[in-house]
């Protein structure tokens, strides 16, 4: 079976760097925010019921579609909230972080749960860390608000994908919501705006899937 590629990041890519980066960050960002809290704790709310509840992962999964043989990459993955579910769905998964805590976590997981599809990658705070056309898809949860110069992080990310390839990102709306500080929110427009500075082009959006959460998809032609 032909071997492909699909990136996802998930919410703690730039939520638990190193302590030297985080003089580089502003007080009241994302990551000053996310550094408030060790990585136990963050693991333990990443992987929660409560998450699930909103998250609603499976939804998610089935509005990837078919990804069994598929290479993943998820870049942010924190605890491997979606990394584990997707290689579970028979995907190839490279779950890639700043953090190298939570890559031992996914490590501790990889051994415990015997998942040979699941692999880790080190990548540095300001680039995905892809080779050209490494990958078909991009799958970017809750961790786009953490992301500084996204016209430029972005760029490198579709380089990174393969012809038909697709970038699909899962953030929170704009709006008073009871998950995260309304002054991270980053609209739809926004991204979308960002997005086609980097060289994106075609999109679609799903407001209705998630109840706090909306789904950004971009194709590579």
């Amino acid at each position: 079976m032909k071997k492909t590629v699909l990136i996802i990041f998930f919410g703690s890519l730039l939520a638990c760097q190193g302590q030297q980066h985080k003089k580089e960050h502003a007080p009241g960002t994302a990551n000053e925010y996310m550094h408030q809290s060790s990585v136990e704790e963050l693991a333990e709310r990443f992987e929660s019921p409560e998450r699930d509840a909103y998250q609603k992962p499976e939804k998610v999964l089935a509005f990837l579609g078919d990804i069994s043989g598929k290479k993943i990459m998820d870049i942010g993955a924190g605890s491997g909230y979606f990394s584990v579910k997707l290689a579970k769905k028979g995907a190839l998964v490279i779950a890639a972080d700043v953090n190298e805590e939570f890559q031992a976590v996914i490590k501790e997981r990889i051994e415990k749960e015997q998942l040979e599809n699941l692999t880790t990658r080190k990548i540095p705070y300001d680039s995905p860390g892809l080779e050209d056309k490494e990958v078909d898809m991009v799958l970017v949860v809750n961790t786009y608000h953490h992301i500084e110069n996204r016209p430029d992080y972005f760029a490198i990310v579709k380089k990174g994908l393969k012809n038909k390839g697709k970038l699909v990102i899962i953030d929170f709306f704009d709006a008073d919501i009871p998950v995260g500080p309304r002054h991270q929110k980053i609209s739809i427009d926004t991204v979308i705006s960002e997005l086609k500075k980097a060289g994106y082009t075609h999109f679609q959006v799903e407001v209705n899937l998630l109840p706090y959460q909306y789904i950004i998809s971009s194709k590579i032609e």
